[in-house]
């Protein structure tokens, strides 16, 4: 079910000569349920002379960016990153105005203004606010003020803000998250509205008629009880919820039950099963087709002995959440996950994928030209960024995740146990990947130098590209923390096979470097080096020392010619002829 709202929104410019206030809400498209709603009103400080400009930038720029954050990142990651932004390039427009003004010229005018943004996202809400405009709760009758005034009386520059977009280069803003409720009324306020008003007052008119009625009614009340300033109202009445979150998915994963192994020919939800495909004792994934449309997709669900084990429930749901957001747009190399609608047990669907895996292609023998591999690298680079920006870690690249569909597309697979920032416990201590494609640092006792990085995955997409051309790994069969295997620099590539060229070995070499201050830092910079290719090479990668590659090397050594010293000298003494 997506959000039901009631909206209202009104703004008048009072006994102000302009109206400078800005406000708007706006819904998800067809595409951007995950993202929920998005609503803001700013005040633009009279004193500046272009606060109008400014507040209908900050709100403008917020609703229009919201949708093109990703889908996975926390509200509050989302709403800093675009506040932060819109005010440091307003503060240095502020501030190139004032560089600029000759002497004797009044002062340059500049744009500064309050904000209060509010997102509603399935069952949750959250608030980022910055000056002196207000956010308010109605809850069953009473009325919660959820933000504070910045505000340390009145001055000629900055009306009393003490904090405000625009003013400074560095912005704090406060950030609020609560559960929300059906019934819910959201009201945002600028000071025209609020300052006549008290509270009751203001929950009174709140409450009256529609959404629009109440906004209007909350305005018109404020100027004929004195108000001084522009006013704006902005309401929003919660009447159903969208369920589209990964609580949501958690609790049907709870309360769901497993289903029983199922046979070809039986039915699920209006799919009819073709085939079982995969069974490992903790997973069955089936081939299944829609009744109704035809499609064929992938069933995925827990096997009958892992129904009751709560961690792995919440795993299958939380791979099912995430591959939905990640895939939600601009879905290429990516599995693309729906949820199902209604079901009637736990279970998750994505499409099916006809094609092999690069681990069977290579077990096949199947031969690939070195610029097809390029080409492919790059795609996976591409889609692997992706993933990172939405703040996603994958923590197994290898070739059996690696997939080329018969539409010539290569994707990376399976997010089960995928770092997300909302992963449950049991996929965060999980250290989770295949060991001869893990970088060192992973098994290192260090907790912080052990967790895994973006640069992980970009290390095991490396040590993928070394084995598909050559069909060997950079280091060799790795077991857990055995770190023996990487005391030695990998054999480049060329070496192995004559036609790859000397610029890829560089690549190669780079991404699976010992240290990881050698290796590429992004998705998008190992992408670059691979387009580039020979038109600008990257510097030959230099030898590992044999103390870089061994710290313990120089007492051994030192060891080694201790004891052959001592040797030599008992040696003198026994057996050399004395005087």
């Amino acid at each position: 079910m997506s959000f039901d709202l009631d909206i209202g929104f009104a703004s008048e410019r009072g006994p102000r000569t302009t109206l400078e206030d800005w406000g708007g809400v706006r819904l998800p498209g067809p595409a951007e349920g995950p993202w929920g709603v998005v609503a803001a009103v700013a005040d633009g400080v009279s004193a500046g002379g272009l606060g109008r400009e400014a507040a209908r930038t900050a709100v403008q720029t917020l609703l229009h960016d919201w949708y093109a954050t990703p889908a996975t990142w926390d509200p509050t990651v989302a709403l800093d990153r675009l506040i932060v932004a819109y005010n440091a390039w307003l503060a240095d427009h502020n501030r190139r105005r004032q560089h600029t003004r000759r002497p004797g010229e009044p002062p340059a005018e500049t744009g500064l203004c309050t904000l209060t943004a509010l997102v509603l996202r399935a069952h949750g809400f959250t608030l980022a606010h910055v000056g002196d405009s207000r956010a308010w709760l109605i809850r069953d009758g009473e009325c919660l003020q959820l933000t504070q005034d910045h505000v340390m009386g009145h001055t000629e520059f900055n009306n009393g803000l003490t904090r405000a977009v625009g003013l400074d280069e560095a912005l704090r803003v406060d950030y609020l998250d609560g559960d929300m409720q059906v019934g819910d009324t959201f009201v945002l306020t600028t000071d025209g509205v609020h300052a006549p008003l008290k509270p009751r007052q203001l929950r009174e008119w709140a409450m009256q008629g529609t959404a629009q009625d109440a906004a209007h009614a909350l305005v018109h009340k404020a100027l004929a009880a004195g108000g001084r300033d522009n006013a704006t109202a902005l309401v929003l009445r919660v009447r159903g919820l969208d369920t589209r979150s990964l609580a949501d998915a958690n609790r049907r994963g709870r309360q769901l039950p497993v289903p029983a192994r199922l046979q070809p020919g039986e039915r699920l939800d209006g799919m009819v099963v073709e085939a079982l495909v995969f069974n490992n004792g903790v997973h069955r994934v089936y081939r299944v087709r829609d009744e109704a449309r035809g499609s064929l997709h992938a069933l995925k669900t827990l096997h009958e002995s892992r129904a009751n084990d709560a961690q792995e429930r919440d795993m299958l749901a939380h791979e099912a959440w995430l591959g939905a957001r990640v895939s939600e747009r601009q879905a290429e190399g990516l599995l693309h996950i729906t949820e199902p609608v209604n079901p009637t047990a736990f279970y998750t669907l994505s499409d099916w994928l006809d094609g092999q895996s690069l681990a069977h292609l290579l077990d096949s023998k199947t031969p690939f030209a070195v610029p097809d591999i390029v080409q492919a690298a790059i795609s996976l680079t591409r889609t692997l960024g992706r993933l990172h920006q939405h703040g996603v870690i994958h923590r197994d690249i290898k070739p059996d995740n690696l997939h080329l569909g018969r539409d010539g597309q290569w994707r990376i697979l399976d997010l089960g146990v995928a770092l997300s920032g909302r992963e449950p416990e049991a996929v965060r201590v999980l250290h989770a990947g295949t060991p001869s494609f893990m970088n060192p640092e992973q098994w290192s006792d260090d907790a912080a130098l052990a967790r895994a990085t973006p640069q992980s995955d970009l290390f095991a997409l490396g040590v993928s590209l070394y084995l598909w051309l050559t069909g060997r790994l950079p280091y060799g069969e790795i077991e857990p923390y055995q770190l023996g295997p990487y005391r030695r620099d990998p054999v480049a590539p060329s070496r192995l096979r004559p036609d790859v060229p000397i610029w890829l070995d560089h690549v190669v070499l780079k991404a699976v470097a010992r240290d990881p201050k050698q290796r590429f830092e992004t998705a998008e910079e190992f992408r670059l080096a691979l387009e580039r290719g020979a038109s600008r090479p990257l510097t030959p990668p230099r030898a590992s020392a044999l103390l870089e590659r061994n710290p313990a090397a120089v007492w051994q050594i030192a060891f080694g010619v201790s004891l052959l010293f001592n040797l030599l000298l008992v040696y003198w003494l026994v057996f050399l002829p004395r005087q």
